[in-house]
């Protein structure tokens, strides 16, 4: 780093990420959407604060409570009974359900525990990101640590690197960037073809 330079915060690293994938999203024509639970709103507020995000991003749905992931995105109602909201499945359900829901080529999906403490047993820092693209339907699992903020702000930059990793795979953008490295990344959990 130059003498004298900051390391990019978050608020910056995110507008930098978002800024990379509305034009990026916007060169290859694929449009994006989003649905958000613990980031309520962030990853959507990420793309619209880029100049031009009205060409690539089609919308969002903030599905807090499971009747919204249920009824808005189809989540399967036996599936939120059964596992809860913080469940991989869950996620590859809500990124699937709001692309399907807005036409969108790419979706992504945030879902998890924010804490500061855990939430029906769930450990706070758990959070699963899905994303929906033409490379089939991925989901990630991350075990973060920090404060409620700092892990919401973690997922905002995992959504937004993951999505980025489908509309510009030749980037080589991680999907995790360094959080992986610092133990942000606990574990990743296969797609499947979609």
């Amino acid at each position: 780093m130059a003498r004298g330079a900051q390391p990019l915060t978050s608020p910056d690293l995110s507008h930098s990420l978002a800024t990379r994938l509305v034009g990026d999203a916007r060169t290859a024509g694929m449009s994006l959407a989003v649905a958000e639970s613990l980031t309520g709103g962030a990853v959507s507020a990420a793309l619209v604060g880029v100049v031009g995000a009205s060409d690539v991003f089609r919308g969002g749905v903030v599905a807090y409570g499971g009747e919204v992931k249920h009824d808005v995105l189809g989540v399967a109602a036996d599936l939120l009974a059964e596992r809860g909201a913080v469940d991989p499945d869950v996620a590859l359900a809500m990124a699937a359900g709001v692309r399907r829901l807005m036409h969108a080529d790419v979706a992504v999906a945030t879902t998890g525990v924010a804490g500061p403490g855990p939430h029906r047993g769930i450990p706070a820092g758990l959070v699963y990101i899905a994303v929906d693209g033409s490379t089939g339907i991925h989901v990630r699992a991350l075990r973060l640590s920090g404060d409620r903020a700092t892990v919401r702000s973690a997922a905002v930059e995992s959504a937004l690197r993951m999505m980025l990793s489908v509309v510009a795979p030749e980037e080589g953008v991680p999907p995790f960037g360094n959080r992986g490295r610092s133990g942000g990344v606990a574990s990743s959990i296969g797609g499947t073809p979609g």
